[in-house]
């Protein structure tokens, strides 16, 4: 039993030497790293965004995202009931010309019972 109560100390002193060791390691490297003529290239990852940046981006990736459903459902509708892009944007020009439709805001597209994919 004594045996191993002092191998449990020297394990404890030499954990005890080793941190002591890699703590002056660090607080060395950080005065080097503090020093005004240091050469280090220390890589530095990509800019951090601010929460206005991320949300703003996430604006326009639905806003994107909106506009290619709009497309395709209207294509999807133009085929299936025969009509030309040339009728469509006539259309869209009267609607505008009427006040029934913004061109800078893209229409959401919402399926209704019957026009949701059967699964």
């Amino acid at each position: 039993m004594k045996y191993q109560k002092a191998h449990k100390q020297l394990d404890e002193r030499d954990k005890l030497r080793k941190f002591r060791e890699l703590d002056d390691a660090f607080a060395q490297a950080l005065k080097q790293l503090e020093e005004p003529g240091n050469h280090f290239d220390i890589p530095t990852g990509p800019p951090v965004r601010s929460l206005a940046d991320l949300e703003e981006q996430e604006r326009k990736s639905q806003a994107q995202e909106r506009e290619r459903l709009f497309g395709e459902r209207l294509k999807a509708l133009c085929k299936e009931y025969g009509y030309s892009a040339k009728a469509v944007k006539g259309l869209v020009e009267l609607l505008v010309h009427h006040g029934r439709w913004d061109l800078e805001t893209t229409p959401v597209v919402t399926l209704s019972g019957s026009d949701r994919p059967a699964g």
